[in-house]
């Protein structure tokens, strides 16, 4: 089984790009936070190059850039082409068939690349909102009657 699930920032504003045949590509590098430190106790970071195709491609280029948290989730693909000079380069890349925007565009302004780290963690977007929500009205009012249950009525 060949499935890769990220969670980090994007090193860079994603490249948009159009195929001959008009489907949308994008390219993007995410940075992901590695789960050791170094004798420093630094925590270093892994760049992983990431694509996606279609309306997901266009999403992504629409939606976030450089420092935006987002998962990504897809397949490990790896190529290789002749280069100019004669020999031979491999590439690695992750393939994304779904990529979840983890902070708004308003929120994704985080340090740079050079001031990079994961330890900080970024609120939900939910949480980040709560403070914006009216929650003196009841959203489950209208959605019908009250029902009790007790404890026999459970089948646990």
């Amino acid at each position: 089984m060949n499935k890769v699930l990220l969670v980090g920032r994007l090193t860079r504003d994603p490249e948009l790009r159009t195929t001959p045949s008009g489907m949308a590509v994008t390219r993007f590098t995410i940075a992901v936070s590695q789960n050791f430190t170094n004798k420093n106790g630094e925590r270093g970071a892994d760049f992983i190059n990431c694509s996606a195709w279609g309306r997901q491609a266009d999403n992504i280029s629409k939606y976030c850039r450089k420092g935006s948290l987002v998962s990504a989730e897809g397949r490990i693909r790896t190529g290789s082409y002749d280069a100019q000079d004669g020999s031979k380069r491999y590439t690695t890349e992750v393939v994304c068939d779904t990529v979840n925007f983890l902070s708004t565009r308003s929120n994704a302004d985080v340090p740079s690349r050079g001031e990079y780290n994961q330890t900080e963690e970024m609120p939900s977007p939910d949480v980040m909102n709560m403070e914006s929500a009216d929650l003196s009205e009841d959203p489950f009012k209208s959605f019908g009657e009250e029902i009790t249950l007790s404890s026999d009525d459970l089948p646990f």
